[in-house]
């Protein structure tokens, strides 16, 4: 049996088979069968485009299109708006449209009719007008270039690492938890960005790690691999298997630590913090110690294994009511117990 569509849109050749059946006098339910369309929707569109019973494919059409029209919003920049007059003046004065964004919103905090995103603005300047107004308004903004440049262009602006391993190809033992040895990594900045600690937590266990990073440029590559490099090392050999780190630009010598501790460096997705949460909820703890806005470059490395020490000492509900500092012990101790002494 033959499938009848559902109700749509007509296009223009059904509304010139329509108007030739109907010419013919055809009934509803046969011009239905013939056009494969429901009863109802051959019904509906002679009703509102033959309103003298003559149907008429252009007339029909002409109809529709005008309907169309009448049923969109009114565009909040539309160019008989008084609105769009001001955003006009503003920029021939030369403001960007981030800047008149920012003054629409400061000056009319609770007028959403008068107030519009710098995205919207580039519509009107790109999408809507034509002509001389089109060359007018884009003579306007700094570039003044004839088509809108997306920002990015189809690539991450940020630096990219050499020789990434993506965190989907870590191994599974890796998310199971099962087997300890596997870190997150990240860095938490002080005021201004000036300043930096690395921290690396134990997934397994919780365990907290602080690394002081020297100033000035504490987060750049070399600095963190001599950091992490010397504090892994004080980690016992069983213990280091994995690290997780986010895509900044501070592993970019990930190689080398990989050479220098035996660990393997994977790094999540850009913008998924989620793919390394023990580290960001451990985070949250360390600022407990080292709030926002803190110039950390005056802790020493002692003053950090003190804050460490204490967070490892606390008492965890994921670890039933165990501290991280207790659970790491038996893990080592059960992975990797101490060779007997042969006498």
């Amino acid at each position: 049996m033959k499938k009848v569509q559902s109700y749509q849109q007509f296009q223009p050749d059904e509304r010139i088979a329509l108007s030739s059946l109907k010419a013919q006098g055809l009934s509803m339910r046969a011009m239905a069968r013939m056009l494969n369309r429901s009863p109802s929707t051959i019904s509906r569109e002679l009703a509102r485009n033959a309103p003298s019973g003559q149907y008429r494919c252009t007339f029909a059409q002409q109809r529709c299109v005008r309907r169309r029209l009448q049923c969109r919003p009114v565009a909040k920049l539309a160019r008989c708006s008084a609105l769009f007059g001001r955003v006009r003046a503003w920029l021939a004065r030369k403001w960007s449209p981030q800047q008149i964004a920012l003054h629409l919103a400061r000056h009319f905090p609770h007028d959403r009719a008068q107030r519009v995103s710098h995205e919207t603005i580039y519509n009107a300047i790109y999408a809507q007008p034509r002509g001389e107004l089109r060359r007018e308004l884009i003579a306007c903004l700094r570039h003044a270039r004839a088509k809108r440049m997306p920002r990015t262009r189809g690539e991450d602006r940020r630096g990219k690492i050499p020789d990434m391993l993506s965190v989907h190809v870590r191994p599974p033992e890796v998310a199971d938890r099962l087997f300890p040895g596997h870190w997150e990594g990240d860095l938490i900045k002080g005021k201004a960005n000036a300043s930096a600690v690395g921290t690396l937590v134990e997934r397994s266990s919780r365990l907290l790690i602080l690394v002081h990073l020297p100033s000035p440029k504490p987060a750049s590559a070399a600095h963190v691999l001599q950091a992490f490099t010397d504090k892994l090392r004080s980690v016992a050999a069983p213990m280091r298997r994995t690290m997780t780190y986010d895509q900044g630009s501070e592993m970019a010598r990930h190689k080398e630590l990989s050479a220098n501790t035996g660990i393997a460096v994977y790094f999540c997705d850009p913008h998924s913090p989620w793919q390394r949460g023990t580290n960001e909820n451990t985070n949250g703890l360390v600022r407990q110690y080292l709030p926002k806005g803190t110039d950390l470059s005056g802790y020493s490395q002692a003053q950090l294994d003190t804050i460490a020490d204490e967070i490892n000492h606390r008492p965890r509900k994921t670890l039933n009511a165990h501290s991280p500092l207790e659970v790491y012990r038996d893990l080592l101790a059960k992975h990797h117990p101490a060779p007997a002494i042969i006498q």
